[in-house]
């Protein structure tokens, strides 16, 4: 399991489009990955998971993948996050 933060930058907070972004590149891979903000905890692939999890500018979000492409999961996540979140 590894895990990663990062901070939303985006004034409008995470909206549909990063949000759609966000699970489409999640459903890549096979590992299992959740996003938590606070005690809510999401699983990244689902958009409307993402979505309800309300997360708005400024909030700390962290990623936790799990399986055997972990690894690749993470960096791919923690690359989109510097660039688009």
């Amino acid at each position: 399991m590894v895990k990663s933060k990062a901070i939303i930058k985006d004034p409008i907070g995470l909206h549909l489009r990063p949000a759609s972004n966000l699970s489409q590149l999640a459903v890549k891979y096979e590992s299992s990955i959740l996003l938590r903000i606070g005690q809510t905890t999401v699983n990244a692939k689902s958009v409307l998971g993402i979505l309800g999890a309300a997360i708005k500018c400024g909030d700390e979000i962290e990623f936790e993948c799990d399986g055997k492409d972990e690894k690749e999961a993470i960096k791919a996540l923690e690359s989109f996050a510097s660039k688009n979140l």
